[in-house]
């Protein structure tokens, strides 16, 4: 391995600075992860030379590359909320040329990276940061978050049958943790659940209520941890304000000052801007955030978020339930 003009540290002292893997990530670049693939296969040069192994600190005082280009300091770590429509792959590039949500995302953003995936034909909350840090944090089981879905589903559905999936269920050899579920309301041939989960594994809901013989017909993701969904319309991205990311984060000691009071940006589809820290009445507004009570109470009902504008005539459209509370 050719390493960094940085000295080598003595056996009596910490090595100076960051493992270069998480440089790159904190620079937008990639998650950790994918930082040292791209180190292991030559991309990454410090100080000019070419570095093969992750296993090097790296200081402000070193030159960075990747693929050539000259690494930029670290923006502060941001998060926004997305509302992602159906048909859509969270991922960078699909190998069948399905459009992904980077393909719609307004131009306006900058690099962003997915927290964790909706399937093609699940909605809702999707969460984008430009931190590869901040990603994999909140991707961790151990961060203990909960997701909170609202799902319709073809069946009658009773506590009793429910049962296997609150207290943990193996589907094909997989164990998935105990889940929180309610039954919402009986809508016809179609009922409504509430599910929250820490983990969420590949379709983990899905296969869970096929595994019970009920099955799914419409998935849409309200909450992740204290993020909630809201009235954020499909294909909206909002910014979530810098104090309450470097709040939820623990990065109050690492953040610039003078950005606590920044409001939540709005973005249209298309890529224009909405008006800054305004709701669609005009009422200011914090963005969709409560710190005083847990996601698990947000967004009750159907009615709030994509399915109040699903096209059903007036009178077939279900109870509308109460909306997200919001801290001002």
């Amino acid at each position: 391995m050719t390493k960094s003009n940085t000295p080598e540290p003595t056996s009596t002292s910490a090595p100076k600075g960051d493992r270069i893997a998480k440089v790159i990530a904190r620079a937008g670049i990639a998650s950790r992860r994918d930082a040292e693939k791209m180190i292991e296969d030559g991309r990454v040069e410090v100080n000019g030379e070419v570095i093969t192994r992750a296993a090097l600190n790296v200081t402000e005082a070193d030159s960075i590359s990747v693929d050539g280009n000259l690494l930029d300091a670290p923006e502060e770590p941001k998060l926004w909320l997305y509302h992602k429509p159906t048909g859509l792959v969270t991922t960078n590039k699909d190998e069948q040329g399905r459009e992904t949500v980077f393909d719609a995302l307004p131009d306006t953003l900058p690099r962003v990276m997915t927290v964790g995936r909706l399937d093609l034909n699940s909605e809702g909350l999707l969460l984008l940061t430009n931190d590869g840090d901040v990603k994999r944090k909140l991707e961790l089981p151990s961060t203990g978050w909960l997701r909170r879905y609202r799902v319709r589903l073809n069946g009658r559905p009773t506590d009793e049958v429910l049962e296997p999936l609150r207290k943990g269920i193996v589907v094909d050899g997989q164990r998935f943790q105990p889940m929180e579920v309610t039954i919402d309301r009986q809508q016809g041939a179609n009922a409504w659940l509430t599910i929250g989960l820490r983990e969420g594994k590949n379709r983990e809901i899905r296969r869970a209520l096929n595994d019970v013989g009920l099955f799914v017909n419409r998935l849409i993701r309200i909450s992740y941890g204290p993020f909630q969904l809201g009235q954020l319309k499909q294909g909206e991205v909002e910014e979530v304000r810098r104090k309450i990311v470097r709040d939820q984060l623990g990065l109050a000691s690492e953040a610039p000052t003078g950005t606590a009071k920044r409001a939540v940006k709005r973005t249209r589809p298309g890529g224009k801007p909405g008006p800054a820290g305004r709701s669609p009445s005009g009422k200011p507004q914090t963005g969709k955030f409560d710190s005083k009570r847990p996601a698990s109470s947000a967004g009750r009902g159907p009615d709030n978020g994509p399915e109040r504008n699903s096209g059903k005539k007036p009178g077939n459209r279900p109870t509308k339930g109460p909306g997200p509370r919001r801290t001002r």
